[in-house]
């Protein structure tokens, strides 16, 4: 074989890895894309506590994130890209604001498919989602449900806190702990003033009874 024949068997098979890898790409963009969505809505809808809807949008996120891994496994810097890890961060996201806001268990990364990283990103952006949810309870009084709610948003905190390695590692989950810990602190304190006014109100109303005003 000549060194120009070895040449042009080489460049070919490079041009056909690429163009695997390509495709691979475009495939990734797009699942990352459905995914992204689908997990927003299942999140959405579990504000909304549509959890037939929310389980159904979660399933659809997963055989996403399945079908994801599938594309972008066989190439690693496909796999550990920006728009793949982000899709496995919001679907981390979903799975653990369903869980919790359902009084269930947290799932673990294995359970959900994804990396450690991504895994601690999800969580930390759940304590988000668990915010709002606690809000939505505070405002029809659920006071024990609130309870629950901020205990596993500290519960999360305690965790990332404690994850105290480069960003080259976590993906970047020092800033995201940094808002974790601002939604953490927000919460608390608009919590603690909704029970020190429902706890005046209901001090105000039994001193009204035994006045017998109004």
């Amino acid at each position: 074989m000549s060194e120009t024949s070895s040449l042009i068997e080489i460049a070919d098979r490079i041009r056909e890895t690429f163009k695997r890898k390509n495709a691979a790409r475009d495939a990734a963009v797009n699942i990352s894309r459905e995914l992204i969505r689908a997990c927003s809505l299942a999140i959405r809808a579990s504000h909304r506590d549509e959890w037939a809807e929310a389980e159904r949008l979660l399933a659809e996120a997963t055989r996403a994130g399945e079908e994801l891994t599938g594309h972008v496994s066989p190439f690693p810097d496909l796999y550990f890209t920006g728009y793949t890890q982000d899709a496995f961060k919001e679907l981390a996201e979903a799975r653990i604001t369903l869980a919790i806001s359902r009084g269930q268990p947290f799932p673990g990364p294995e359970e959900i498919g994804v990396e450690y990283a991504a895994y601690l990103n999800g969580l930390a952006e759940a304590a988000g989602e668990l915010r709002r949810r606690t809000l939505d309870k505070m405002r029809a009084g659920h006071s024990a449900e609130c309870e629950r709610l901020l205990a596993a948003m500290d519960d999360i905190y305690d965790v990332l806190v404690g994850m105290d390695f480069p960003d080259a590692i976590t993906g970047g989950l020092r800033r995201n702990t940094d808002m974790a810990r601002g939604v953490l602190e927000r919460t608390r304190g608009e919590l603690t003033t909704s029970f020190r006014e429902a706890e005046l109100k209901r001090a105000i109303d039994d001193l009204t009874a035994r006045l017998g005003v109004g």
